[in-house]
């Protein structure tokens, strides 16, 4: 069944125009895949994103990663920030599985290695969380290899949203978070490029919340009256095919921070706030005979369309996360209500 994401309310997020799926699988290449657990005590899963169908070690996207608050636990930064590549899948999951999925990860680079006659010595996988502790048992920690490989396997364009994966027991303004995902494309040079982002939603308070200007938590808590602290995590993801340095793409995350605060947030103490960024356009080769190595890089003055596309991006992949979620009740009974059953509240708003 189709979801219902935010546009489909006549809500527009910005000015620029969206890729055909508007989602970050809109940059040629990447997919995202799932693996959910969901019964009695699991609300909980992990998704992976996949930068392209090749082996990543052998070819590496030139990427970086800024840590806004760093209230987290993702494995795999300190590499990425020094040498500026990826060169696995990224994963994202619940906090006290970050480990057990980094060691499934480094046994499915092992083994795309081998199957390419490579000896792998060192690998740095990306593995990134949210806290789903509210709805999730989740010292159950019953996440692992076979569910990364699930998740490999459902790898696709049109991935679902919501409460799926690493969003099946996250909480986004103390409404039901989840996955969302979108994307701008930008014109340099008469070439359209694509920029998407995917974030795994589990910050903020409800009574911040604003949505196109308007006070969408206020609205909501005057019933609910369920406003809680802005803390918990948010993990935002950027991939694009334009050709940009590691030192660029680290400008361009960092702008996801202006689409946190559009909807509200400001970034509270027991907040992570992490973002990851890759191209496909630019590879560095795990091996080379040449010393030197042909590179593009976007002008720096023809950046800020590109700051926008990220901002806009953000706002709306978040906004996504939620409204395609549905009502989660956790293990202990806590009901996380889904932003879509309060949106005709929202949109009859008149101030």
């Amino acid at each position: 069944m189709e979801q219902k994401r935010i546009r489909d309310y006549g809500i527009q997020i910005g000015e620029m125009p969206t890729g055909k799926l508007n989602k970050i699988s809109d940059v040629p290449g990447v997919k995202v895949g799932h693996a959910t657990l969901d019964d009695a005590r699991h609300k909980t899963g992990l998704s992976v994103i996949l930068p392209g169908p090749d082996n990543v070690f052998l070819n590496k996207p030139v990427a970086a990663a800024h840590v806004l608050n760093g209230f987290g636990k993702t494995l795999g930064l300190m590499q990425l920030q020094e040498l500026g590549v990826i060169e696995t899948p990224i994963v994202l999951t619940n906090t006290l599985n970050v480990g057990l999925i980094h060691d499934a990860m480094v046994g499915y680079m092992i083994g795309q290695c081998q199957r390419d006659g490579v000896h792998l010595t060192s690998v740095n996988p990306i593995v990134c969380e949210c806290n789903d502790a509210t709805l999730n048992d989740i010292q159950k920690r019953d996440l692992g290899g076979a569910h990364l490989m699930a998740a490999i396997r459902d790898a696709r364009a049109g991935f679902r949203e919501g409460d799926v994966g690493c969003g099946k027991g996250t909480v986004c303004h103390s409404l039901k978070g989840g996955v969302g995902s979108a994307s701008r494309q930008i014109e340099i040079d008469g070439k359209i490029y694509t920029l998407g982002v995917l974030v795994q939603s589990n910050h903020g308070s409800l009574k911040d919340l604003m949505i196109a200007g308007r006070p969408a938590g206020r609205i909501i808590d005057s019933a609910l009256n369920c406003s809680a602290p802005d803390k918990g995590s948010i993990i935002s993801v950027m991939a694009t095919d334009l050709p940009l340095s590691s030192r660029q793409i680290g400008r361009v995350i960092r702008r996801a921070s202006v689409g946190l605060a559009r909807l509200g947030s400001f970034i509270g103490h027991g907040s992570g706030e992490v973002m990851i960024g890759f191209t496909t356009a630019n590879r560095m080769p795990h091996e080379s005979e040449k010393g030197l190595m042909n590179f593009q890089a976007l002008s720096e003055g023809h950046i800020n369309p590109v700051f926008r596309a990220m901002a806009e991006a953000e706002e709306e992949a978040v906004l996504n996360s939620m409204v395609t979620a549905q009502t989660v009740t956790g293990y202990q009974g806590t009901v996380k209500r889904s932003l879509s059953e309060f949106m005709d509240q929202i949109l009859s708003w008149r101030g």
